[in-house]
């Protein structure tokens, strides 16, 4: 009950900071306090699976974006489920333009439900960041006659910096509630906060070589400029972490 309580709130503060009506500095105040509450039911989830197993189970869930953008979805997603302690593969079945991609979070179910749950605010904050936005050009974000390709290059790199941004402000907000719970003395049968994440991570690990065995590494790459301007914006979204650089991890694929 007080975790489907948490949740609820966590839900609540994200709708209100995707509304849009909502100012900028009050949808970074919601998301900040959402992103608070996540990362602690996340160390709170860990610490209670470690002492009832039962209560929270690795597993997988597929996920297939549709277009436009798919890819730039499936990398948001992938870097906000490695944050959360999950792995990803990229697998593709099909031919030419039948073909389809999905993406598979494995983890244990408690942080795959709390990256779906953000991935789907951020995808909103991400398209009205890019509706917001004017690639080089063209007058506006609907004007498709002369920015041509270059414009769609422009946004997919808006994209994908965007991507790039909140990942690493969500790992931060991650480790720091998990470093949090270590300086506070929490532990879970004797065992530190730690030795658990570290554990969990073993068995995720552990759960993706016994179906994928042989995997490649694949980045994610862009041509457009507009990159930094995307990776800006990322920083503005609702996180509510210390500002930072820096990339994302590849895909397994």
């Amino acid at each position: 009950m007080a975790d489907n309580d948490l949740l609820d709130r966590v839900r609540k503060l994200l709708a209100k900071a995707e509304d849009e009506g909502c100012s900028p500095e009050e949808a970074e105040a919601f998301t900040a306090k959402a992103s608070e509450l996540m990362a602690r039911y996340g160390i709170d989830r860990a610490l209670l699976g470690a002492l009832h197993p039962e209560t929270d189970k690795p597993t997988s869930k597929r996920f297939s974006p549709p277009n436009p953008w798919a890819d730039v979805k499936r990398h948001l997603l992938a870097g906000l489920a490695s944050a959360m302690r999950c792995q990803c593969v990229q697998t593709r079945s099909g031919r030419a333009a039948a073909d389809t991609t999905t993406l598979r979070v494995f983890g244990y179910q408690s942080d795959i439900d709390r990256a779906e749950l953000l991935w789907t605010s951020l995808l909103v904050q991400m398209h009205r960041a890019l509706v917001a936005a004017t690639a080089p050009g063209t007058d506006g974000y609907w004007e498709v006659l002369r920015g041509g390709s270059e414009a769609r290059a422009w946004r997919r790199s808006f994209m994908l910096g965007f991507a790039s941004a909140v990942s690493a402000r969500v790992r931060a907000a991650e480790e720091a509630a998990a470093k949090s719970s270590s300086d506070s003395g929490e532990e879970a049968a004797g065992t530190s906060t730690a030795l658990v994440l570290a554990d969990r991570s073993l068995v995720v690990r552990s759960l993706v070589h016994s179906e994928y065995p042989r995997l490649r590494q694949t980045r994610v790459t862009y041509s457009g400029s507009g990159y930094g301007d995307g990776h800006a914006a990322g920083q503005r979204a609702d996180i509510g972490t210390a500002r930072l650089g820096g990339g994302q991890r590849a895909l397994s694929r």
